[in-house]
């Protein structure tokens, strides 16, 4: 969902009344959120080797960014920013995790002795099954911005509607 850092609606007046009314804000983005606002910034857009464009980090750009909002305005915030990937990737595994995934490898193998190409193993309504890679890829998974799931975070949280001063 697009939106604006500055204006009556924008981002950081929206933080800033909530650090006003709460005294505290957690801000999680996701990693393609913003891509926008940093083009408008004037950083070029690259590619990886696989040619897809890469990513700017919206993550260290907010952090920047609100520090600098609220230095500006002479009002102390204590910003902690943790980019997750790092941690995601490198979690411990535990038991269940373990056994799934040697599971999983069973089938994939048993698969492949089948001479089965192209495919992913999965779990499915509980079922282990071969999913064709091009229906697994095919598209990428998308919040409906006007359905009840983002509603019920939109009022789980307390935010706004739209970050958007038009």
């Amino acid at each position: 969902m697009p939106f604006d850092l500055l204006g009556e609606k924008g981002f950081l007046t929206v933080l800033e009344k909530r650090l006003k009314e709460r005294g505290h804000a957690v801000i999680l983005v996701a990693e393609g959120a913003g891509q926008d606002l940093l083009h408008s910034a004037g950083k070029p857009s690259e590619r990886d080797a696989s040619g897809n464009i890469r990513l700017f980090d919206i993550g260290l750009f907010l952090k920047e960014t609100i520090e600098a909002y609220f230095k500006r305005k002479e009002v102390e915030v204590n910003l902690k920013y943790i980019d997750p990937s790092y941690i995601v990737r490198s979690v411990t595994a535990n038991a269940s995790d373990s056994l799934y995934c040697g599971i999983l490898a069973k089938y994939a193998v048993h698969a492949a002795m089948a001479g089965k190409t192209g495919m992913v193993v999965g779990l499915v309504n509980d079922t282990y099954v071969h999913l064709p890679l091009k229906a697994v890829a095919s598209k990428r998974k998308m919040v409906d911005l006007h359905g009840n799931i983002w509603m019920n975070v939109l009022e789980s949280t307390g935010q706004p509607e739209s970050m958007k001063n038009d």
